[in-house]
């Protein structure tokens, strides 16, 4: 009785997202199972749940991959630990998520493994516009954030796997072999995100943020003047005029109903779009 007087009310999304969350914990455990007994193909019950129902990724299909983070150190690894695994091929490295978008756009990779708290462009806005283009492309989110409002706003921009760099590697490499194959893989962080998201929702806390409201072009300026960059070179960095920045900005204020540039920029850092130095 408890548990039903607590769902009751609960919109679609949160029903959605819970049972999403069992899917996937379920899901994982299977797919660790396979991996250990050295599976090479998908299972019939995992066929029934891909998209490309019926059919099976043979072993020495290539998985094309792009690498988009600032630290070279987590590039340098990532480069390493790939090329222990023949199935999938590096094929592009960006340190900063306006650069990943570029190219993806140029190559087309199936995976991008993306780190969140990047320059220029932060990985959300980047897998916003990937996935606005490249919708079949899979993101792989390889960071440091953890906080719930992120892995929220991850999860709706339509990522495949969600990985902390505080794991070992081996668990980025289980989640780029789950998405190789249509899956899904979450880090375990991800019960306890659903589980706070759904206390602040029976405490009536308001879930969602003013940042949502921004279009994709307004989050790019946004995040351009956190990291203190001019009107002048916010235009020449997007190519669009002074006066059309100038309105995205008096616009985002609006939005966001901040006052000044230092409520902008500690607003960034709340929301790990910048990094606190």
């Amino acid at each position: 009785m408890e548990s039903a007087r607590y769902w009751r009310g609960k919109s679609w999304y949160e029903l959605v997202f819970f049972l999403f969350i069992i899917y996937t914990t379920l899901h994982k455990s299977a797919f660790l199972f396979s991996e250990f007994s050295g599976a090479r193909f998908l299972s019939a019950k995992r066929i029934s749940n891909s998209p490309n129902i019926g059919v099976e990724l043979m072993a020495d299909q290539k998985t094309s991959v792009v690498i988009a983070d600032d630290h070279r150190v987590v590039m340098k690894g990532i480069r390493h630990i790939l090329k222990e695994y023949p199935e999938f091929i590096l094929i592009g490295e960006a340190l900063n998520g306006r650069d990943a978008v570029k190219m993806v756009n140029e190559l087309s990779p199936d995976v991008v493994i993306l780190d969140i708290s990047m320059p220029d462009l932060n990985g959300l806005d980047a897998t916003l516009q990937i996935k606005k283009k490249r919708p079949d492309t899979r993101i792989v989110v390889y960071t440091m954030v953890s906080n719930r409002d992120m892995v929220l706003e991850m999860f709706k921009a339509g990522i495949s796997a969600y990985v902390l760099k505080e794991d070992p590697l081996s668990e980025l490499v289980l989640a780029l072999q789950a998405v190789r194959r249509n899956g899904t893989y979450f880090s375990s962080l991800l019960p306890d995100v659903l589980l706070n998201h759904l206390k602040a929702l029976e405490e009536g806390q308001d879930v969602k943020s003013r940042f949502e409201t921004l279009s994709l072009r307004e989050r790019e300026v946004f995040q351009l003047l956190a990291e203190g960059k001019r009107i002048k070179q916010i235009a020449d960095i997007l190519c669009i005029s002074h006066k059309t920045v100038e309105a995205h900005k008096y616009n985002i204020f609006d939005k966001l109903n901040i006052k000044s540039t230092t409520d902008l920029i500690l607003l960034a850092i709340r929301k790990n779009i910048i990094p606190l130095k």
